[in-house]
């Protein structure tokens, strides 16, 4: 048979993946925090998107009382016919009014005249008080008890209470240093010493590095670093843990030989070892017991007490509250999703203006994806939900009666529930929370693996088996310490099939100890006054 080139016409099917099919998939797996950053991208970029910042109330009333073009549920989430109780309102909006329609100019300049006068009437009184008063922007001190206020009798302002954040350690050990130290060489030496600070306060560098670099001796080193240990808070500029500690005990007049040989001997302080310490300290074990009584009096990181990081909250996506007949409603967050509006009106003026072709394709492109982005948080709000809802009819024994009737779940088991691909339950539950009455989980926390049941029974959660394992190790007294074969007795004997090595493996994921360091942890605790 010859080869030759010809044309042949086929008829297939295929998925192309384009760019608005990208942009929905991305849009499904962002957290809430990204989604909003997008969004103001999008508003930035597209003039056809507004920012709808009223609430749900308002916008219903400000329709029925103004003529303006009202922004309605896109006609995806009409179709899905759910009720309020079922579905939190979607905020993803589109003007789906005629271009025709226009604002009554009465009612514009209405509500900018009432805008325009209180401005006007703020400002005569500004100039009213300034022509008073002429120096009242100046604070004036007086001495004594009227120190704190103006020549208008008015409290001063606290400029301290209008800082935006909290001092940093670079910046505290950065004041003692031009303090406490005036030679040139030395400062430069202590402030490349702060700058190997972290945030825990210990210095990240080696000292012979620190003095190749600078180009110095390292007596000089750490000759200023022995100045700037004596810096606070105490402690700061340690190389190690034992050094940290003797710094704060030298503070203190407390670093006595017995004390320092704990300190050099502290890894066995940590492996609860009394015996080695007992012998190392050649104290007894009255001694030993305050002495390990003060070090834990002691600060290990004392940097961290400075512009530390305020740890914000999760926002949940979805909130699950019980019915009333003891059935679980299944709500969105609005306050996580971004409200936004396509401007059908200002499309059509401008379009109908534009005269180049290229402007008109500009405004085409910028009217699709707005209808499409808007389009995208609608079906992204509602396979959340769906989602969502699922977890919660797969788990529902967990929300009555707790973590011990977690049920093994998988993104196959939900996928085929809700007749979605397991890879769009996957996106879903991605950096996405749900607010529960037993606390906040992320979705992914209600799919665990399946432990077999040692009666043939039903199978068991890995996270509920892990719960027992805890519960077990919490509830065991320091004459009673279980082993981890021990635990796999009790666990069986409940009709959970599970091996030591899992035992093992689930116990180190709980970074709960081996049953040896527990059974030392438990007699170092009976040692403490």
């Amino acid at each position: 048979m010859a080869l030759t080139p010809r044309l042949e016409l086929r008829q297939g099917q295929s998925l192309v993946m384009t760019p608005q099919l990208q942009q929905a998939i991305k849009l499904l797996q962002l957290s809430s925090l990204d989604l909003s950053a997008y969004v103001e991208k999008e508003l930035e970029r597209n003039p056809l998107l507004e920012r709808d910042d009223s609430e749900p109330g308002d916008r219903d009333q400000e329709r029925s009382q103004t003529s303006q073009p009202e922004a309605a549920v896109s006609e995806s989430s009409k179709d899905e016919g759910l009720s309020d109780g079922d579905m939190a309102p979607i905020d993803s909006f589109t003007d789906l009014n005629t271009a025709s329609e226009k604002t009554e100019p009465s009612q514009l300049d209405t509500g900018l005249e009432n805008v325009y006068a209180d401005e006007a009437q703020a400002d005569k009184d500004a100039r009213t008080m300034a022509a008073g008063e002429p120096d009242s922007g100046w604070a004036v001190l007086k001495s004594g008890a009227d120190s704190g206020r103006d020549l208008s009798g008015g409290v001063q302002p606290n400029f301290d209470a209008t800082l935006t954040r909290e001092e940093t350690l670079s910046e505290h050990l950065s004041e003692q240093l031009v303090l406490s130290i005036s030679d040139p060489a030395q400062r430069m030496i202590g402030r490349h010493l702060i700058d190997m600070v972290d945030e825990a306060g210990y210095i990240t560098g080696d000292i012979t590095q620190i003095a190749e670099r600078l180009g110095t001796s390292q007596e000089q080193v750490l000759e200023t670093l022995k100045v700037v240990q004596g810096f606070e808070p105490s402690g700061v500029f340690a190389r190690n843990l034992a050094e940290c500690l003797a710094i704060q005990l030298k503070e203190k007049n407390r670093l006595d030989p017995a004390i320092q040989a704990l300190l050099d001997h502290i890894e066995l302080l940590a492996k609860h070892d009394f015996k080695g310490l007992l012998a190392a300290c050649e104290v007894s074990q009255e001694d030993l017991s305050d002495m390990i009584a003060e070090i834990r009096e002691l600060n290990p990181k004392p940097g961290l007490i400075f512009g530390s990081i305020v740890v914000q909250p999760v926002i949940p996506d979805v909130f699950v509250k019980e019915h009333t007949d003891g059935t679980w409603l299944v709500e969105l967050n609005t306050a996580t999703l971004p409200r936004v509006l396509v401007n059908q009106q200002y499309y059509a003026t401008v379009s109908s203006n534009a005269v180049r072709e290229e402007d008109k394709v500009y405004l085409s492109d910028c009217f699709a994806n707005a209808s499409w982005l808007v389009k995208s948080l609608d079906q992204r709000a509602k396979t959340i939900l769906k989602v969502a809802r699922e977890i919660v009819r797969q788990q529902d024994m967990f929300l009555a009666f707790g973590i011990e009737h977690l049920r093994p779940l998988n993104l196959k088991i939900v996928a085929d529930a809700i007749s979605m691909h397991e890879s769009t339950v996957s996106r879903v539950t991605a950096n996405k929370y749900i607010a529960t009455s037993r606390g906040v989980f992320e979705m992914k926390y209600f799919f665990t693996s399946a432990i077999a049941s040692s009666h043939g029974g039903d199978t068991h959660s890995a996270e509920a088996v892990r719960h027992r394992i805890k519960s077990l190790i919490d509830d065991e007294t320091p004459e009673a310490v279980l082993s981890d074969d021990k635990i796999v007795e009790i666990l069986k004997s409940t009709g959970v099939d599970i091996a030591r090595r899992t035992v093992a493996k689930y116990r180190e994921a709980l970074r709960i100890p081996s049953s040896v360091q527990r059974r030392r942890q438990k007699r170092a605790a009976t040692l403490s006054p």
